[in-house]
């Protein structure tokens, strides 16, 4: 997990709140030292550039998740119940770091500039390694179908919840939601329910 201290946690927390706002590309290194309260200078000697920044962004809100993964497939759980907190924890950390994600969409599909997200790609990787050895265990056991494409489950998860989320105006709309807070519940209860049933179909489901 990569370690960052307090003031690189202040530059990429402002970063990713400018990011968000205004977008990259309208958000200058001058603005997220004025909002962070630093010396211009301070930005470029921990990170070198924006694009850098950007980058040591995502290592921050997304280095964790494999020690979570790895912490969950220790637990004394069934497999199933693995599976249900596994689709807790995954809603939950990309409820928290929707901002982050909404900036890395956007920087994936504009292809604008050349960005070296080879950490990010083997993180993915690594955290993938984790999930296998958790959907691998209930397959041992007889719980869970063999031909499962465990690759797929995840954006599975997020791509669910990202459509829901896209589509919030439409939804606010058909559900009859008033507030954030019914928005907000809504993601934690019906549409986490959801996709735990979805997920769990596909576990079962045997071709």
């Amino acid at each position: 997990m990569a370690e960052f201290n307090e003031k690189q946690t202040q530059i990429l927390q402002v970063a990713e709140e400018l990011f968000a706002a205004k977008g990259f590309d309208g958000t200058s290194i001058r603005e997220i030292a004025k909002k962070a309260n630093i010396n211009i200078a301070m930005v470029s000697y921990y990170f070198g550039s924006k694009e850098k920044l950007l980058e040591s962004l995502i290592i921050f809100r997304t280095s964790d998740l494999r020690m979570q993964l790895e912490n969950l497939f220790s637990e004394d759980l069934s497999p199933m119940d693995k599976v249900e907190k596994l689709v807790d924890l995954y809603i939950k950390r990309i409820y928290q770091n929707r901002c982050m994600y909404q900036i890395l969409h956007f920087e994936f599909s504009s292809n604008k500039r050349l960005m070296d997200f080879k950490v990010f790609t083997d993180m993915k990787k690594q955290n993938l390694l984790s999930l296998k050895k958790i959907i691998n265990e209930g397959q041992e056991k007889g719980v869970f179908a063999k031909d499962i494409n465990i690759e797929l489950l995840p954006p599975t998860i997020m791509g669910t919840f990202f459509h829901f989320q896209m589509n919030r105006p439409y939804y606010e709309e058909i559900f009859g939601f008033k507030s954030e807070d019914d928005f907000d519940r809504y993601i934690k209860t019906d549409l986490t329910i959801h996709i735990k049933k979805t997920i769990k179909a596909l576990l079962v489901y045997e071709n």
